[in-house]
């Protein structure tokens, strides 16, 4: 399963892949979130995954970006994870469009199933 990281912390991007970090996972990491749409359209990523911080733009314009891109054939589909910083951010990220949000710190095992949940249900309706 490939997935697109969009986060500028070392910490973030460290937690992510330790997170997933078994053969099944493959990650693209991006520094840069204007580049979201373009390394999507590169990669294919199964999930894009992004830190609600990641500066420049931040990580709701990400899924907005990302899911414009979709919207206008530019991409396929790709399902997008908000990475929250307090549970009250989890409004910002249903006013993004993000397919699904995970508080900062996360557990292995939540992020996978979560994960894995937003490919099993992309599958499903394919």
């Amino acid at each position: 399963m490939h997935i697109l990281l969009v986060a500028d912390e070392d910490w973030v991007r460290e937690d992510v892949r330790a997170a997933l970090g078994d053969a099944r996972y493959e990650i693209t990491e991006i520094d840069d979130p204007r580049r979201a749409v373009e390394a999507c359209a590169e990669a294919s990523p199964d999930v894009v995954i992004a830190d609600l911080q990641v500066g420049a733009m931040g990580g709701m314009a990400v899924v907005r970006a990302v899911r414009g891109a979709a919207d206008g054939g530019k991409i396929p589909h790709v399902p997008t994870v908000l990475l929250l910083d307090r549970s009250a951010d989890t409004f910002l990220a249903g006013r993004a469009g993000a397919d699904a949000a995970i508080r900062k710190p996360f557990g292995a095992f939540e992020l996978r199933d979560l994960v894995d949940g937003l490919v099993r249900e992309g599958a499903g309706t394919s």
